[in-house]
């Protein structure tokens, strides 16, 4: 039988080599590629015949979400598995809605990979079962797209006229947009809402 044709997509070399270490302890598994940007999956993918790739979410170029969509959209038969730092319930969800197979963290032990790996070949889902529970107590994202991009531009300590100006919008609709994330993130001020939802994973 032919080995399952792995790419990881990570940013940190240091993490590639170590998972590249791991998985060729394994038989039936075969790392084809290693990227180190969001932007170079694709066309990984398509270049190596790849068959799962091992995606981190925070890398340049592309995130991992937005990478995971494209080889998604890209109807090539490969399935994503997102594995990150980020044990965020937010992005579970996030991944879920970008077409992800399944969702691990990277203290993840080393032979619970390789077997999530065959399991998403076989084309089942995995789900780290502390950040499925999470994401079940913690409930959809509140977050209008709207919210969210005030929010990310309110993070970076811009004001309420700074983001009127960068989203093409009025100062008054900014501020309503600000209060309502408030009131979502039940938190008592810009700041904190905005480090809420990044915390949760939902910006």
């Amino acid at each position: 039988m032919n080995p399952i044709r792995v790419l990881i997509a990570d940013d940190q070399a240091l993490v590639r080599g170590a998972l590249v270490t791991l998985l060729g302890l394994e038989n039936d598994l075969e790392v084809v590629a290693q990227v180190g940007r969001g932007d170079e999956v694709l066309e990984a993918v398509r270049e190596h015949a790849v068959d799962v790739a091992l995606v981190d979410i925070d890398m340049p170029g592309r995130d991992g979400l937005a990478a995971t969509a494209e080889v998604v959209a890209s109807g090539a038969p490969c399935r994503c598995l997102i594995v990150t730092t980020f044990g965020r319930p937010g992005y579970l969800s996030r991944g879920m809605e970008a077409g992800a197979a399944g969702f691990i963290v990277k203290d993840t032990p080393p032979e619970a990979l390789a077997e999530a790996i065959r399991k998403v070949h076989a084309g089942l889902r995995v789900i780290d079962p502390e950040l499925a529970q999470e994401s079940v107590l913690l409930g959809p994202n509140p977050l209008t797209e709207r919210e969210k991009e005030v929010l990310l531009a309110a993070a970076t300590g811009a004001d309420a006229r700074e983001i009127a100006t960068r989203l093409s919008l009025g100062e008054g609709t900014v501020r309503n947009y600000l209060s309502s994330a408030i009131a979502k993130t039940h938190a008592r001020n810009r700041t904190e809402a905005a480090r809420t939802a990044e915390t949760n994973g939902w910006l």
